[in-house]
């Protein structure tokens, strides 16, 4: 049931964009009627719904048929007193319940993915859609799984995106989901059906599991191969009315549902959202006898990460103002993110809050206006956890870096910190941002490679064909070598993230993670002396470390030209082999 929060004038709605019908040839119901499934969604206090069956609009279609029907006989003063009822009934339930029209297309290979449409729009128009993704017109109505040969995914996104619907990767962790592991598949296809921008949301199975393991962690943006964070929703892919005990894997209508905070109960306010890079008016479906849900607590679980971070106050005393301005300027020239002003990311901490959040926010604007360059649109929301509130800012990936502050100090955010750029990393940003301009869009097709099927829903794409086992991990520092200069160590350092290779850095001239980095890197005696490195195969762990909340490790790598060191390796870098490691 929607649940109104006054101070913003937004309210949560409860939604499941994933029902079939009996125009589903795999519906397990066939009896029962589009009435009954309005009334289900009512009992299950669903504001917004949408029928998706198989590569058809069958189903939606003959509900408005049959209301149309019933209209009509209202007008000849022909309708029998079970059909009066009946009218009256569909009346009352779409008064309180969105229905939306869509379809659960199959494209190449079998990927499933939901295509979501405005009320208003014509079945006809999504029928032509349909025809357009080469679903046979004698199978329009069949509501078939199996259409044999359609289009490929990307083009599926694409049409569904201009014919002015909304593209969702479908059950995107389970069997015929586009982000099931093991897919015999390259890397950038895999990476492009996961994070092609006419995607606008992902359906999982495992909205409600914490834990980098989670499909929505892995989604996240801090994953290097993965930089684009998705919004993540659950439905039910009901295929009867209600749950049967004899069929447990099967879920009935609102089983599994997710709340979304928005300004109206419309379409157009639902694509708003998937659209925005606000990820905090999402949440798995809260039942009333739960805990009031508290997304900033979660965060704060996480910790700083490459995409969010924390920071007590906002006063220019203490350089908090200059440290969240910095970290505005760094999250635009890295991957986006959040902010969180007015509590530290420490777990159990206590914290004051912001006592005049939007007056802070005023000040908050008027600050990143005047001192980042070029323009930077930011978006501001005063959230409230513990019983105090706080300020979340939301900055975009930009998309003409470098973004300075002052007009010459450029930042970069690297795994949770934020640091100063050096030249080597500034003319990597500007040969980027033109070589972006420049480039025409890149269609990627899938391989034409069979598919393997797994039954474990638990189990989410992984960056095993991205990357071979033993290739280093993908977070953290490599120092690649050093040179003396009249005495000084010049060191030579990779990001694992981009792979952007920084000469001429310093001890006295590095940021933390590198001054962390060279620190360890000269103390570390020869690899082959180093007793207590942990080695596996030609692989080894040299050290662990707490960070926060957050852990970190130094490693080393044995090859034929010598040794590899990585450090401040985080979770979301580590792949193949090291896993094993670990």
């Amino acid at each position: 049931m929607s649940e109104k929060n006054k101070r913003t004038e937004l309210t949560w709605y409860t939604m499941d964009l994933h029902l079939h019908t009996p125009a589903s040839e795999d519906y397990l119901q066939p009896e029962i009627g589009y009435l009954d499934i309005l009334k289900q969604a009512a009992k299950k206090g669903l504001d917004i719904i949408a029928f998706t069956d198989h590569n058809t609009v069958a189903g939606y279609r003959r509900m408005q048929e049959e209301i149309e029907q019933l209209k009509l006989l209202q007008q000849l003063n022909r309708l029998l007193p079970e059909e009066e009822i009946r009218l009256a009934e569909y009346q009352r339930l779409l008064k309180r319940v969105l229905v939306l029209p869509g379809f659960e297309f199959t494209a190449t290979f079998g990927f499933h993915i939901l295509a979501i449409f405005p009320k208003d729009k014509a079945v006809r128009d999504i029928e032509h859609l349909l025809l357009e993704l080469n679903i046979p017109s004698e199978k329009l109505d069949e509501g078939s799984v199996t259409v044999g040969a359609s289009v490929d995914v990307l083009t599926a996104y694409k049409s569904i995106q201009d014919a002015g619907g909304i593209a969702i990767a479908a059950h995107a962790n389970s069997n015929n989901g586009v982000a099931m592991r093991r897919f015999p598949f390259g890397g950038q296809t895999k990476i492009a059906y996961t994070q092609d921008p006419n995607l606008i949301a992902i359906e999982v199975t495992d909205l409600t599991k914490k834990g980098r393991h989670s499909t929505a962690s892995f989604f996240s943006g801090n994953k290097p191969e993965y930089p684009r964070r998705m919004h993540c929703i659950q439905g039910s892919d009901a295929h009867l009315l209600t749950k049967r005990s004899a069929l447990q894997n099967k879920l009935g209508v609102g089983d599994r549902t997710t709340d979304v905070r928005l300004k109206e109960r419309s379409f157009q306010a639902l694509r708003e959202l998937f659209e925005s890079n606000n990820f905090s008016r999402t949440r798995p479906h809260q039942l009333s006898s739960q805990p009031a849900y508290d997304f900033i607590r979660d965060a704060r679980q996480e910790g700083a990460t490459f995409v969010q971070d924390f920071h007590d106050k906002i006063t220019v005393r203490g350089g908090f103002l200059y440290s969240i301005i910095a970290d505005v300027c760094a999250f635009a020239n890295s991957n986006g993110g959040i902010l969180y002003l007015g509590l530290s990311a420490e777990k159990g901490k206590s914290f004051e809050g912001i006592p005049r959040p939007n007056q802070g926010i005023e000040k908050l604007k008027s600050e990143i206006s005047k001192r980042i360059s070029p323009v930077l649109e930011c978006k501001f929301e005063v959230q409230e956890t513990e019983g105090k509130k706080v300020i979340q800012v939301m900055i975009p990936r930009g998309e003409d870096p470098p973004y300075a502050v002052d007009d010459n100090k450029i930042y970069l955010r690297t795994e949770t910190e934020t640091g100063m750029a050096v030249r080597d990393e500034i003319v990597e940003m500007v040969f980027q941002g033109e070589k972006k301009k420049a480039a025409p869009p890149v269609h990627v097709q899938a391989e034409p490679l069979p598919i393997p099927r797994s039954k474990d829903v638990s189990k989410i794409v992984s960056d095993e064909n991205e990357l071979q086992p033993d290739d280093p991990p993908r977070t953290g520092v490599e120092i690649v070598s050093v040179t003396n200069r009249s005495g000084e160590k010049y060191y030579t350092v990779r990001d694992l993230r981009n792979g952007n290779v920084v000469k001429n850095v310093t001890l006295q001239s590095s940021r933390r993670l590198w001054h962390y980095a060279i620190s360890q890197y000269s103390k570390l005696p020869k690899a082959k002396e180093k007793k207590d490195i942990s080695w596996q195969g030609d692989l080894g762990l040299i050290s662990r470390k707490k960070r926060g909340n957050y852990t970190s490790y130094d490693l080393i790598q044995r090859t034929q030209e010598g040794f590899r060191y990585y450090y401040g390796v985080t979770d979301d870098g580590i792949h193949g082999s090291w896993e094993g490691l670990i």
